[in-house]
């Protein structure tokens, strides 16, 4: 965690896609003077709207949109705000969704535990077990699916894929959000394995009726988060990845291996069990392949690691040369 900056400006970004209908009244909500905080900037990523929602944003009070020409998805739109906000001098970087689900009053208690250096992220938890207008099946998959990804990123959050969120400067400029779906399960594994600090504070969530611009159903978003989940993981953790695959064939190749001598010491070393020896070795090249690749893998996390260090070094530079240049006073 760093120290908090004298001057903290807060930045809020909304992802949005064809949200004319609600997005006037999230900006209109979200407060411009916050304790501890020198200015709030609002920003727009237009995710491809063919409805005029910049347009509305812009009358509503944004202060900047930016613009997709085509519709690239809830995680580009999520990274090009975050690097659109780090370039104009973030310290704090505010997500909330602009479909109303979260309010703006909401954004003191969200950024407080950031302003006081206990955190570098926060979420806001919906607490969906007393939400009235979550369906019981809904709030079981909820549960489970926030248990999986604490077991994964190694944080305890009970409400993992809230999109009310809060970064800090350092945090944002550590993440790369590639575009797989959300980015909301991959920036909690990337923060985890990163050991950034990570805290839960309780928001209010309020029911939304149209229909969801993310995904298709619940079994759409499970598998579509599901592979999300599993493509971070295995690049933060591939030896535990892949040499956990490789341990039951490694067993039952050993085993059989071990059938086979067994069986011929007691016959005196006459050769026998040919189907368990064929198994056997089939196992036991297909562990060789998964230890393999993980050692492979395992390599290439370390070539991700200095790219990410690269990057990280490259948007810092950006921002402090960005503030230098701003110290400067004018030229008379």
């Amino acid at each position: 965690m760093q120290n908090k900056p004298t001057h903290t400006r807060l930045f809020v970004q909304l992802c949005a896609l064809d949200e004319r209908d609600n997005i006037a009244r999230v900006i209109r909500e979200i407060p411009r003077y916050i304790p501890g905080v020198t200015s709030v900037t609002v920003v727009v990523v237009d995710d491809g709207s063919s409805d005029g929602t910049g347009e509305v944003a812009l009358a509503a009070g944004a202060d900047e949109v930016v613009r997709h020409t085509q519709r690239q998805g809830l995680a580009r739109a999520f990274q090009t705000g975050v690097d659109f906000c780090l370039v104009h001098g973030a310290d704090i970087i505010v997500n909330i969704d602009a479909d109303g689900q979260y309010r703006g009053q909401d954004i003191p208690t969200l950024i407080q535990p950031i302003l006081s250096g206990e955190a570098d992220i926060v979420i806001g938890n919906r607490q969906t077990h007393s939400l009235a207008h979550f369906t019981p099946l809904k709030r079981i998959l909820q549960r489970m699916g926030s248990q999986v990804v604490q077991i994964a990123s190694g944080l305890e959050i009970p409400d993992a894929v809230s999109g009310f969120r809060a970064y800090s400067r350092e945090a944002a400029l550590r993440m790369f959000v590639t575009p797989q779906f959300s980015y909301t399960v991959q920036t909690l594994i990337q923060a985890g394995k990163l050991g950034m600090a990570v805290a839960s504070v309780p928001i209010v969530a309020r029911e939304t009726t149209r229909p969801s611009r993310l995904h298709r159903g619940a079994l759409h978003f499970i598998v579509r988060q599901a592979g999300v989940l599993v493509r971070t993981y295995v690049t933060y953790e591939p030896i535990k990845t892949f040499f956990g695959l490789a341990t039951p064939f490694l067993v039952v190749g050993l085993f059989l291996i071990g059938r086979v001598v067994a069986i011929a010491l007691s016959r005196g070393g006459q050769f026998a069990n040919v189907p368990s020896l064929i198994i056997g070795t089939i196992s036991l090249l297909i562990a060789l392949f998964f230890i393999m690749t993980g050692v492979l893998a395992d390599r290439i996390r370390d070539n991700r690691s200095m790219l990410e260090e690269v990057l990280y070094l490259v948007r810092r530079q950006r921002m402090t040369s960005r503030d230098l240049g701003n110290s400067h006073p004018p030229a008379e």
